[in-house]
């Protein structure tokens, strides 16, 4: 096996599911990286359980290139797995674990490059940092402290490679993503009164009627974007929970609603739509009970990633990878945060298919990592001159 998929297969052995810690590979990274000279900083989360990691090698006064990837997978329960998920098993060039695409093998290339890197340090003319977050999973939440940490660095970084799967392709652009949780509540009554009450389900369902009407209206006469699968912004409800018993009418309902958004369309002036027309279903409810509602509370949210495609940073990546072309992906990545909020100049690289990802069987083929590791040494190569 090369070195990049020896890593790889230590660190699919880490169970790191967003919803446990990811203190132990990140420990483990730690211990391979230190030794070799990089300089590590730790952003944990607020309870100590997790942390990202931020590691450096090269000249500290000058502005380098940042390799992003998240530790955390996707849960297994419910999958049907041929064999153990956190066990990396190899099949004719397929190498099958949870974690394998998405994104382990791209963070097992960076490991498998950092002795070579440690090697060359001093001939580095810029410095190589590994920014490997926790929590992308659920909303790109773990990254946030460390950007935190970053904002007031300086030089800041020249650009960022996030290093999800795109088949090695660069990728210029993604949707960005919002959405509220949303709590109606009306008032309980015996069924065979039902017109004497407010039926929160009726409420929820109303306001996402209008969901879906804005949904139409966009799709017909929206701002379009023919690069992405969908080429409009998107909104959809995700679930619907009310109501305890057919005979009684329902004072709770909830629902949550997201938007994927183009990175050329605000998503505030939809929500400010959706909250109008919740302030009309209020309004009209509170004529029957005074304590009717609608109330609101964020969900999950990330900017969405637009780099114009004759950017540096494009041609940049493209020449590291030999490829000519250039797209645009539906998932979202942690490349928006860096972009709007470091200002660092993005795009999206690295090995395996989105298509297997959170699938039972995940997979990354050995040629995937063979061709993320000759990027990688491109790099190295650009930035020490041999």
């Amino acid at each position: 096996m090369t070195q990049s998929i020896t890593h790889l297969e230590k660190l699919v052995s880490f169970n790191t599911v967003s919803r446990d810690s990811n203190l132990a590979l990140i420990d483990h990274v730690s211990e391979l990286l230190q030794p070799l000279g990089f300089r590590i900083q730790l952003a944990p989360s607020e309870d100590g359980r997790k942390a990202n990691l931020y590691a450096s090698i090269g000249p500290e006064d000058v502005s380098g290139v940042v390799l992003s990837g998240h530790t955390d997978v996707v849960p297994v329960e419910g999958q049907a797995w041929s064999s153990d998920p956190f066990v990396m098993r190899s099949d004719k060039g397929m190498l099958y674990g949870r974690g394998t695409a998405d994104m382990k093998g791209f963070i097992a290339c960076c490991i498998a490059m950092a002795p070579r890197a440690a090697q060359l340090k001093d001939k580095l003319s810029a410095p190589i940092h590994f920014a490997f977050s926790y929590d992308e999973e659920i909303g790109c939440v773990g990254v946030r402290r460390l950007i935190d940490m970053l904002e007031p660095v300086s030089p800041k970084p020249r650009c960022c490679i996030i290093g999800e799967p795109t088949l090695m392709q660069v990728v210029t652009a993604h949707k960005g993503k919002a959405g509220e949780r949303v709590s109606c509540t009306g008032l309980e009554a015996h069924s065979s009164l039902a017109p004497t009450a407010i039926n929160a389900v009726h409420l929820a369902i109303d306001l996402i009627n209008e969901i879906r009407r804005l949904q139409a209206e966009i799709a017909e006469t929206g701002t379009r974007d023919g690069d992405y699968d969908v080429a409009y912004t998107t909104l959809h409800a995700g679930n619907l929970h009310g109501g305890e018993t057919l005979n009684i009418v329902p004072n709770l309902a909830k629902f949550e609603y997201e938007i994927r958004h183009l990175p050329a369309d605000d998503p505030q002036t939809l929500i400010d739509r959706i909250h109008a027309k919740a302030d009309e279903l209020v309004s009209e409810a509170r004529k029957v009970f005074p304590g009717a509602d609608i109330s609101f509370a964020p969900g999950t949210a990330y900017p969405a990633l637009d780099t114009a495609p004759d950017a540096e940073v494009v041609n940049y990546v493209k020449s590291l990878t030999g490829g000519n072309s250039t797209g645009k992906i539906a998932f979202g990545t942690e490349g928006g945060l860096f972009q709007t909020r470091l200002g660092i100049p993005t795009v999206v690289c690295g090995p395996g298919s989105i298509g297997v990802a959170h699938k039972p069987d995940e997979y990354i083929a050995e040629t995937e990592m063979a061709a993320c590791d000759r990027m990688l040494e491109k790099l190295l190569e650009d930035l020490t001159g041999t």
